[in-house]
């Protein structure tokens, strides 16, 4: 018999505003074992999980209102660490992890760079940055790395790719880094389970992009000896311009990740 860890990844684009569009109601409907947010944008605030019967863990940004990461949880997680392993990254709440059952999650919120060639620059800093991180964690044991990556990997990934083969999130040298990081041993489960569809998980708030579904896969749920079923975004309630995305970690009868088939 195997039971198994729902586990879902958000961009909130602020908690308080995702507050406001229906956010708990969402998880009690869901009922996660893991939830990983991004875009935090706000100090710790445990008492809005805890009535929900979730433990948090926080990683904010030293800015106010700005960035920062955090996981919730039903059942306490061991080995919790934060950031990257440099200071300047670090210090936006970019990353924050903690071990369940033997599975290590992490909340990852990659920096974007479409505002500036400044900010654009320091992604380019974070990118192999994470590399390093991953791999170490990838030899460590069983990972799920879900979060908002800024990056669209291959041209399904974005509906209107050729546009935006310059823009940041689909520049080249970013769409060979998310290859990179593949190969280091992680499997893209979103990818797996929608095999050659279309399906994105943000979208403008221009334009009409949501309604008219011309969006970006960008928010992943990555994963390194563990197996992830029933991986789907879905697109309602919209609690953010980004879509949740959830699947269910396979575990054995020990509560151990069950062996990848």
């Amino acid at each position: 018999m195997l039971t198994g860890v729902h586990v879902v990844t958000l961009n909130l684009n602020g908690l308080r505003s995702a507050l406001r569009k229906g956010l708990l109601p969402w998880l009690e409907v869901q009922q996660p074992g893991v939830a990983l947010f991004q875009e935090v944008r706000a100090d710790p605030m445990p008492e809005v999980f805890a009535q929900l019967g979730y433990h948090s863990y926080w990683h904010p940004a030293s800015k106010a209102g700005y960035s920062g990461v955090a996981i919730i949880s039903r059942e306490p997680l061991e080995d919790v660490q934060t950031g990257i392993g440099d200071a300047l990254v670090d210090d936006e709440g970019r990353l924050i992890s903690g071990v369940l059952r033997g599975v290590r999650y992490a909340s990852l919120y990659l920096p974007s760079g479409a505002s500036s060639e400044l900010r654009q620059e320091f992604k380019n800093r974070s990118l192999p940055l994470l590399n390093v991180w991953a791999a170490r964690q990838v030899q460590t044991g069983p990972l799920v790395l879900g979060g908002d990556f800024n990056v669209a990997h291959r041209e399904i990934d974005i509906r209107n790719w050729r546009g935006n083969q310059k823009n940041s999130g689909f520049l080249p040298h970013e769409r060979a880094w998310m290859g990179e990081l593949l190969a280091l041993g992680l499997r893209d489960s979103h990818r797996d389970a929608l095999g050659e569809q279309a399906a994105y998980t943000w979208w403008s708030n221009r334009a009409n992009a949501f309604a008219n579904n011309v969006g970006w896969r960008i928010d992943y749920l990555l994963t390194a000896g563990v197996t992830l079923d029933g991986v789907v975004a879905h697109r309602e309630p919209r609690l953010s311009d980004h879509a949740p995305l959830g699947g269910t970690v396979r575990l054995g009868e020990t509560g151990r990740p069950a062996p990848e088939s």
